[in-house]
């Protein structure tokens, strides 16, 4: 998909991955980006930065996920990307036996539950257009397990079966799908050390940014 002239949606887009997103669609000719974060003050100073629209969201409650979409449809009249791109670490990490369950749910909730609301409110407008782009960011966890932080590996292996599953479901109806899988990236949640295989390397947002825009157009 060609992103110029593009209305585009980014949880998570206050910064990291998500602001980096945003800043490399703009410079590929995006009509519009909101950006949606839970934190106001952060994402108000992005949009403002960038020119973009910003609301306040919580992506792992469904009605604030509607309403997101819903506010951007009435704005904008379509949704071209939706970038499912909010995230966190786990609150505690470790073996099963260390991770509470607390952490496993805010977990699930947050890496797989708020990517399957968001393709639900976002989707009819899709399927009626025939057209639609859905971006799930994940997490190379998800391919290769991180052992030290089981509530995170497994629920982002998780949101790489849903990202498949939307994409064979909706293969002959005009919606791409894609699922972002990178290791470390120089944001918050980069990790603190390159010890036992965490990763190869720390890319830049902006470097992620570039691929990400280089596969949607692929």
């Amino acid at each position: 998909m060609e992103l110029a002239d593009r209305v585009i949606v980014i949880t998570g887009g206050s910064g990291g991955i998500g602001k980096a997103m945003a800043q490399a669609f703009l410079s590929e000719g995006a009509s519009q980006i909101v950006l949606a974060d839970l934190n106001e003050d952060a994402v108000n100073q992005a949009a403002t930065a960038l020119g973009a629209d910003a609301l306040v969201c919580d992506v792992t409650k469904e009605e604030e996920v509607q309403s997101l979409v819903d506010s951007v449809l009435d704005r904008h009249k379509r949704i071209d990307l939706f970038c499912s791109n909010a995230g966190a670490l786990a609150t505690s990490i470790g073996v099963l036996t260390d991770a509470h369950n607390e952490s496993w749910q805010d977990q699930w909730n947050l890496n797989v539950m708020a990517h399957l609301y968001a393709a639900r409110a976002v989707l009819p407008s899709m399927l009626a257009r025939k057209e639609g782009y859905l971006l799930n960011t994940a997490s190379a966890a998800g391919l290769l397990a991180a052992m030290e932080s089981g509530p995170y590996t497994v629920t982002k292996a998780a949101a790489i079966k849903l990202a498949e599953f939307l994409a064979i479901t909706h293969a002959d109806d005009g919606i791409k799908v894609s699922v972002l899988c990178p290791q470390g990236v120089n944001t918050a949640m980069a990790p603190k050390t390159l010890g036992s295989g965490q990763t190869d390397g720390i890319l830049e947002p902006h470097e992620l940014a570039e691929t990400v825009v280089a596969a949607i157009k692929d």
